[in-house]
């Protein structure tokens, strides 16, 4: 473990511009073919990525597969991925701009579970953060006006997702390694993709396999360039750069996929993300 946070940053950075252009592949495949499917190959690919990592880790794969408790790791794996569907499908439909928007509040959502699901203490200043937060939220989805539509919960409900996901990979770090979360994450996910996948199989282009394969490349890279991130510097030096995926994915959704920026996405999301990283900065001085 080195302790070099500008090597870091910059390395999430690359992270994150990494995992936007994969949700900008997914979502030009996922306007064409159905969400499961794109998933499913997406989750061949990693799997096999994270089985090699796992165990050149862990010394074996049966090294990297031993854990003491194994619902847990399967729930999370399989979780993981139904959220990543939910996001694709969010994708398709609000696009990636409004999309990344509302999902920038996962963090809110990890703070706000944190204790009853990990015990841990929010204090108010934290509770506050999350409440002007879910403000922001609220700016985006403009309830009551003619633009919120049932859709804007689909990204809404992937983030309550991924936050469960994040928490409970706390939990399960108390008795596992990283490697064999890391492990079960890509198995299991890969696991429940291909027995629910296989129903829904079509033909797939020959042009459009050369997208499934840069999708799948740009996965395996980005958690490469995460594992890379946290190996170099702590989390909490580089986990507020993680909200430029929202700028990047942005970017892609206006400039590439001719998406539009409403006044009241850009001024909830800036909401959003100026919360989120007011509770990483609680959390970083609490954990001090």
């Amino acid at each position: 473990m080195q302790n070099n946070p500008r090597l870091g940053i910059l390395l999430m950075i690359a992270t994150t511009f990494v995992f936007a252009v994969q949700d900008g592949i997914s979502r030009l495949l996922a306007e064409n073919y159905n969400v499961i499917i794109i998933v499913m190959i997406r989750y061949w690919f990693f799997a096999a990525f994270v089985v090699t990592i796992a165990a050149r880790q862990s010394g074996s794969i049966r090294a990297a597969a031993a854990t003491k408790q194994p619902i847990l790791q399967i729930f999370r794996g399989t979780l993981l991925a139904t959220e990543i569907c939910v996001m694709v499908s969010a994708f398709v439909l609000l696009g990636l701009v409004e999309s990344h928007a509302i999902f920038a509040c996962y963090p809110l959502l990890i703070a706000a579970l944190s204790g009853p699901v990990l015990g841990e203490n929010v204090g108010w200043r934290r509770w506050a953060a999350i409440g002007i937060g879910f403000v922001g939220v609220l700016v985006i989805l403009q309830p009551g006006y003619t633009v919120f539509a049932p859709a804007a919960a689909i990204p809404l409900l992937s983030a309550l997702m991924f936050a469960l996901y994040g928490l409970l990979t706390r939990y399960a770090a108390r008795k596992d390694s990283t490697a064999t979360s890391f492990f079960w994450t890509g198995t299991s996910g890969a696991a429940l993709m291909t027995v629910v996948g296989i129903w829904y199989w079509e033909p797939i282009t020959a042009h459009d396999w050369q997208w499934m394969a840069t999708l799948c490349i740009t996965g395996a890279l980005g958690h490469w360039l995460l594992i890379k991130t946290y190996e170099v510097a702590e989390a909490s030096a580089v986990q507020p750069f993680a909200y430029l995926q929202l700028v990047f994915a942005s970017a892609i959704g206006l400039f590439l996929l001719g998406e539009t920026l409403r006044p009241n996405v850009a001024i909830g999301a800036a909401i959003v993300v100026g919360a989120g990283l007011f509770t990483l900065w609680r959390s970083r001085r609490a954990s001090a």
